[in-house]
């Protein structure tokens, strides 16, 4: 069961593993290689945001549907428009830096393969994510197989040794399994937290059955009376306010004159930005405040899954750590096809 499982999700799990490792620092890459694109001379502050979209869209032509604040001031806003593309823009002047489709760069394009094999089909559904939620299934697996491979036998714990002496067949078996052994329970959560972008009922319920309690569900957006004059500065300065111990993540505006202004922030107490601020930009009031810090333990678990996943919820050594990690099944797969032809080859010569 081991060997065929590996043979079925190997190639994928190759893919998996090479992107996975190369996205926990392909927005570095990407800037420095292209710092002209992404960063910025910082200044003192950067424009009201109301003068910042009308020249995103005196220059594009477009409207502006996301904004993408960044804390460090030497980096390029991000902006997304209504016809779907996206810009680069410099906060402090308005300038446009860089025009592009997010799943062509290099950061995007790893992200396009790691979650659905880059195929979308005309109906702008991925079809193929569920291959990759299988292959996240497969991994878990050969995790535990392996894992119950290792436990079975006696003396277990003498067999967690590499004798870097020994012959290339038995050092590829140690290594192999001491590896495995080690990176079990990491490798299995990361595996797990994977399955859960796209398989979310059942993940979401495994976390509440863990947990003992429901996962609890964000707020529906409210609905606002369309008035003349829009109050967009304002409105941004009255959410803010509203959750003033958090920091500013994204900038949702609005599609249709019905839907409310929201910003997505996060709380101190939180590892990514799950609390919600949804204000009127005709009136700027404050609608509807969502702290996602205050949420119960299973929505924590649960909201957990994504910094867990790349790795980026304890600093640089964690991501390093990580990186290792996410090559890991890369070298489980070359390593296993290696000693299972190796096996091939004694059982031809013996017959």
């Amino acid at each position: 069961m081991h060997l065929v499982i590996a043979l079925f999700a190997g190639v994928i799990l190759i893919g998996l593993s090479i992107t996975g490792s190369l996205l926990i620092y392909a927005k570095d890459i990407q800037t420095y290689f292209q710092p002209e694109y992404w960063t910025v001379a910082p200044q003192t502050k950067p424009l009201p945001l109301d003068v910042l979209l009308k020249k995103v869209t005196s220059q594009t032509g477009q409207t502006a549907t996301l904004v993408t604040p960044e804390t460090n001031p030497n980096k390029a806003w991000q902006v997304q428009l209504s016809n779907k593309m996206y810009i680069s823009v410099n906060p402090y002047t308005g300038k446009k830096l860089h025009q592009y489709n997010y799943y062509q760069t290099f950061y995007g394009y790893l992200l396009g393969f790691h979650r659905w094999l880059l195929y979308q089909n005309d109906a702008g559904g991925y079809p193929l994510r569920n291959i990759v939620s299988l292959a996240s299934v497969c991994l878990m697996l050969e995790l535990l197989l392996g894992f119950y491979l290792w436990v079975k036998p006696k003396k277990r714990l003498k067999r967690l040794k590499v004798n870097p002496k020994a012959k290339r067949k038995i050092l590829f078996y140690q290594l192999h399994t001491v590896v495995g052994v080690y990176v079990f329970i990491p490798l299995f959560l990361v595996a797990f937290s994977g399955m859960a972008f796209h398989w979310n009922t059942i993940a979401q319920g495994t976390v509440e059955a863990v947990t003992f309690a429901k996962v609890e569900p964000r707020p529906e957006a409210p609905t606002i009376n369309p008035q003349s004059q829009v109050k967009i500065n304002e409105a941004l300065s009255n959410a803010r306010l509203a959750l003033p111990e958090a920091s500013l993540y994204r900038i949702y505006l609005p599609k249709a004159e019905t839907e409310p202004m929201a910003l997505r922030m996060q709380m101190p107490g939180e590892t990514h930005a799950y609390s919600w601020v949804w204000v009127d930009p005709f009136t700027a009031g404050v609608l509807q405040v969502y702290d996602g810090s205050k949420a119960n333990f299973a929505t924590q678990v649960w909201n957990f899954r994504y910094k867990f996943h790349i790795g980026d919820f304890a600093g640089g050594l964690v991501q390093a750590l990580w990186l290792i990690l996410a090559l890991t099944p890369l070298f489980f797969v070359v390593s296993g096809v290696y000693l299972f032809c190796l096996r091939k080859q004694r059982k031809q010569k013996t017959t």
